[in-house]
């Protein structure tokens, strides 16, 4: 029996799982792993297609509806009985050999977590926005890539094959430990979308684990399948979630000085929406910090518990800078040039 799911989220998905689920059970052999597609409730005809194609190939689970990333993950690996699971994009095109080089170095008690080097789909020799070489996050919550800062991703050139502790790895294609999982208590199914692997990675290094980006294996993404980059729910969702993170995470000496600048930051760009001419996501901007500040309540009896050892600067993959600073001001455009400074 495998030790391992690969576990497929898939809402109204059907063009993807043609696409790319012949290549992943070509590139996962049968012995290595499980395939499990969970459905979020699809209304096209996924459960139908998978059934009368790989019914005896790939595992389906189904649900009522859809619970977005973080819930409808958090159901699907209670039914896993395998010691890892991968966490995989519909949307993403897996490589020869892209499984072991994640199993390898999942196998240290205090690893969490671990991904591959992320690659554009559409420009094979670039990054893609979703994760990279591997994630980091600036002192303000702003979080960043080996390979992509803010929007601008870079070109592939071998400059970051190593393998390197990061802050956090991407929901794309991430390898999760099953019992650090657990642990943590899964995702914060109230996150829907968007943010929820940042804030289950920085629970894992405030637990004592560490997370790894693997570039010795490499996957391939569409990215934007179910939200687009520039939709308002999206930009709504990732402004809501990342004032979450920071209100769940961090210690009370720095919480307010840094909703603070946030709060600045986040201003300065839906007023660059609405120069730019996009009202919506000037108003989605504006929604999520009325979103986080009416409902910031719930996450009070949870703070505690996540302050278990040490402050985010002190974990691999912190940047004491900012990266919107860096970008605009200081014309930084690369990690290579903020690297130095990144904690490791």
């Amino acid at each position: 029996m495998p030790d391992i799911d690969v576990v497929i989220l898939n809402w109204n998905g059907l063009h993807f799982l043609k696409q790319f689920l012949p290549l992943l059970i070509r590139h996962t052999p049968e012995e290595d792993a499980q395939i499990v597609v969970a459905d979020n409730g699809s209304t096209d005809e996924s459960l139908n297609w998978l059934a009368a194609n790989y019914g005896k190939r790939v595992k389906t689970i189904s649900f009522d509806q859809n619970y977005g990333f973080a819930e409808g993950y958090n159901r699907a690996l209670q039914q896993t009985q395998s010691n890892y699971a991968v966490l995989l994009n519909s949307d993403v095109e897996v490589t020869q050999g892209w499984l072991e080089p994640l199993l390898s170095a999942i196998h240290p008690a205090h690893i969490a977590a671990v991904m591959p080097r992320i690659l554009s789909y559409a420009q094979k020799d670039n990054f893609e926005y979703a994760g990279a070489a591997g994630g980091f996050i600036d002192r303000w919550g702003f979080p960043f890539c080996r390979g992509r800062i803010l929007n601008r991703v870079e070109k592939d050139t071998g400059q970051y094959d190593d393998n390197c502790n990061v802050f956090w790895t991407t929901g794309a294609c991430m390898m999760v430990k099953m019992v650090a999982f657990r642990d943590e208590g899964g995702f914060d199914a109230r996150f829907f979308a968007h943010m929820e692997e940042i804030d289950l990675c920085w629970r894992f290094q405030a637990s004592g684990y560490s997370v790894l980006a693997i570039p010795g294996s490499t996957v391939y993404h569409v990215g934007g399948g179910t939200l687009p980059s520039g939709n308002p729910k999206k930009i709504f969702l990732n402004v809501r979630n990342s004032l979450f993170t920071l209100y769940k995470n961090l210690p009370r000496k720095n919480l307010i000085r840094i909703l603070l600048v946030r709060m600045v930051l986040d201003g300065l760009a839906a007023y660059k929406f609405l120069f730019e001419g996009k009202p919506q996501n000037f108003i989605a901007v504006l929604k999520a910090h009325l979103a986080f500040y009416r409902e910031r309540k719930e996450y009070r009896p949870v703070r505690e518990p996540n302050l278990k050892i040490l402050p985010p600067d002190q974990f691999s993959g912190y940047y004491p800078g900012s990266i919107v600073i860096d970008y605009y001001l200081r014309r930084k455009r690369n990690f290579s040039q903020l690297r130095s400074k990144v904690t490791k």
